[in-house]
């Protein structure tokens, strides 16, 4: 539990100082400055009264309980200090001071040794190298932050403390409210994990915003995320998208996956709202903090000019959302009360010489039609415009119906004071109608997470034994990498269907298995060293008599020999050369922070052509399978286009739910391509033409199960 960092009932400021510009200083001055009503405890050894307040040399020395130390010595005294925060049994310590792992081996050794301490003392630990912490309900800023937000219900946190500075003072100039504002730094104990589960559990904290630059524990994080956003949105910023840090990979699935897919797939997964933008966060953010829930995606647009109705009508057709189709009364009540010259349908135009009172009946018109979910109000500055009785008369409306209501109140001092008093009653205004249009899709968006159905991962019967004993002579046989027919042996242990194959050294063999498989037949390399066998001529397809399957044998020889002379060979495996379906792949790659990350795209070549795929971590759900295939752009190539017959997409469904059990029982697998799985006609299944298998270099890992 974090309670004494956000409720404490005394504060020690280890480090505490006269000097201004100083950060003990600054938290001392902090404390008392904003009302906090706990007990104060300055340390320092050289002084026997700061501010007022007396003194004590160390928190060992402090008469009674303290509930929470922040330090602000520098970081080669700050492991003594923790030391007697434990003896001193203090439960919640904000270390603000800087120079630990951020600065190298020594640092990161100095961090360990104060983690240890902690751990071993029950004590919790912010920081190192943070800002420090705010909770506006207890009045406590134990932070050196210049100032302190208003009381509101946004909680804040931040991997960056200069980002989390900026945040603050915005948000003071801003008057936004604030509940807590945690500033996390190196994260040695306290991180994104601690502060979901404690702020999902807030009574004071309506929506959490926050700026990451990593996440630690993975799995523990998606665990904790989905239980919090069950409970209330969060919002978070996550910088460092690019794929320059990934590391090489040699499946396609590695290749594709990047540096950032693993954090798109885990916030998709469990709920939460990425913000692309900075100011995405904050918007979505008072949309959530001042306006209530909206039911369904249907929209009304209220403005008095066309062109930013066009440009709100176009960010909505963009968005989840939708522009309501108003009812016939609804059109009837508009026609009536609105000039001839007024577009009584969706977006309702008011013209640009509308006055308050013609706002105000469009609005409440809107508001008032059961196809309408939200309204957004578009205002511009003309001769006749009334920004001030407009907002007014938008504020009464919306009090008055159980619908959000956003506003976009364009231009500049014109403007102002209808924006102001808007945002002071509990109304997001925003500068253009895209930013209000997307702050009410983020409120679909949590409507739509809240109605998606808490599934569980299946489990099917499988031959996991069988599968552990392939690998194991991998293994022994000094490989990492499986050949196809280990690969092929590995997935159908695990339910998908292969084609018939016989694997034959010579050309007189593979002739002999043909003629067993059926004309016409595929022929391939076997190889554990050659990933991409059309490169290297090892695949021919559609042959169909024994001399073509003589004449390829020795043509792929020679073409593979030639361009990979140290691969190890074993022959070429004949396969039933399978008709029909459509080529998907399925694939995984082990990501470093949340572990096996899945891959679905359309398959063959044209996974390397299109990269039209789609990722999700493991365990997934049969809904997060089905959301899988459906959010490729070629869906419509799978469901049947133009005419042709519709994929088997339950089979393919199925075999991603498969291909993440794999993943899940064997942690060693690192990298896995089933590419192409063949699927046929809807009723008639799949097939896994091909499939590539990566272990892990040292060894197996722990289960996950």
């Amino acid at each position: 539990m974090l309670d004494k960092f956000f409720e404490p009932r005394s504060v020690a400021v280890i480090g505490a100082s006269r000097e201004a510009g100083k950060i003990g200083n600054d938290v001392l001055h902090n404390l008392i400055q904003y009302g906090f009503k706990g007990k104060i405890y300055p340390i320092n050894p050289k002084s026997d009264e700061i501010m007022g307040l007396p003194c004590y040399k160390s928190v060992k020395d402090v008469p009674g309980e303290v509930d929470q130390a922040v330090i602000c010595i520098p970081a080669k005294f700050a492991l003594e200090a923790v030391r007697d925060c434990a003896a001193k049994k203090v439960p919640a310590v904000i270390i603000i001071t800087a120079g630990f792992k951020e600065m190298g081996r020594e640092g990161a050794e100095l961090e360990r040794q104060v983690v240890e301490v902690a751990a071993g003392s029950g004590m919790r630990i912010v920081g190192p190298n943070c800002l420090g912490v705010i909770n506006t309900a207890t009045a406590l800023n134990a932070s050196f932050a210049a100032g302190m937000p208003e009381c509101g219900d946004i909680a804040f946190l931040s991997q960056s403390g200069a980002f989390g500075t900026a945040v603050l003072d915005w948000a003071i100039g801003e008057k936004i409210g604030f509940s807590k504002f945690v500033s996390v730094g190196n994260k040695a104990d306290v991180d994104e994990t601690s502060l979901l589960e404690a702020i999902g559990s807030d009574k004071d904290s309506k929506v959490l915003l926050g700026y990451i630059e990593s996440v630690q524990h993975g799995p523990e994080f998606m665990r904790i995320a989905r239980e919090t956003t069950r409970r209330k949105p969060v919002i978070l910023f996550k910088s460092g998208n690019t794929a320059a840090g990934a590391k090489a990979a040699s499946s396609h699935t590695g290749a594709l996956a990047g540096s950032d897919k693993a954090y798109v797939a885990a916030f998709n997964q469990t709920g939460i709202l990425r913000a692309e933008q900075v100011v995405d966060m904050f918007d979505w953010g008072l949309a959530f903090s001042y306006q209530r829930g909206i039911k369904g995606p249907n929209v009304a647009l209220v403005t008095n000019a066309g062109g930013p109705g066009i440009i709100a009508t176009d960010a909505i057709e963009k968005s989840r959302l939708k522009m309501a189709t108003l009812t016939k009364e609804t059109v009837e009540d508009l026609r009536k009360a609105l000039p001839p010259a007024a577009n009584f349908y969706n977006p309702i135009d008011v013209l640009g010489d509308a006055k308050a009172d013609r706002y105000d009946f469009a609005i409440r018109a809107a508001l008032k039609d059961p196809n309408v979910d939200g309204v957004i109000v578009v205002l511009t500055p003309q001769t006749s415009t009334e920004p001030l009785p407009t907002a007014e008369a938008l504020v009464r409306a919306s009090s008055e119906f159980g619908k959000p209501v956003l506003a976009a109140f364009m231009g500049g001092p014109r403007t102002a004071e209808g924006f102001r008093y808007l945002m002071k009653h509990k109304v997001p205004c925003f500068p253009f109608p895209e930013r209000a249009v997307s702050a009410m899709n983020a409120l679909y968006r949590q409507r739509l997470w809240l109605d998606t159905p808490e599934g569980e991962a299946p489990v099917f019967s499988v031959k996991r034994d069988a599968v552990a004993k392939m690998f194991k002579q991998v293994r022994a046989a000094g490989r990492t990498q499986l050949g196809e027919i280990e690969s092929r042996e590995v997935i159908s242990a695990y339910g998908f269907r292969l084609p018939k194959s016989i694997l034959a050294p010579t050309a007189q063999e593979a002739v002999k298995a043909a003629e067993c498989i059926g004309f016409p037949v595929v022929m391939k390399i076997s190889s554990p060293d050659i990933l991409h066998k059309s490169d290297v001529g090892g695949v021919k397809v559609g042959l169909k008599s024994a001399k073509e399957v003589e004449e390829a044998f020795n043509a792929m020889m020679e073409s593979v020999r030639k361009k990979m002379p140290k691969a190890d060979i074993h022959g070429v495996l004949v396969q039933q050369m399978a008709g029909g379906g459509k080529e998907v792949i399925l694939g995984m790659t082990r990501d470093p922070q949340f572990g096996p990350m899945l891959m679905f795209g359309l398959g063959g070549i044209y996974v390397e052509v299109l990269k039209d795929v789609s990722f999700r971590v493991a365990p997934i759900t049969r809904a997060d399978a089905e959301a899988m295939v459906n959010e490729i752009r070629a869906i419509a190539l799978l469901k049947g286009a133009r005419g042709q017959a519709p994929a088997d997409l339950d089979a393919v469904i199925e075999g991603l739910l498969r291909l993440a059990q794999l993943c899940l029982d064997f942690p060693e697998i690192v990298e896995l391509d089933i590419n192409p799985l063949l699927a046929f006609a809807r009723g008639e299944g799949s097939m896994a033409i091909d499939a590539r298998i990566v272990l892990k270099a040292d060894g197996p890992a722990k289960s996950a199960h």
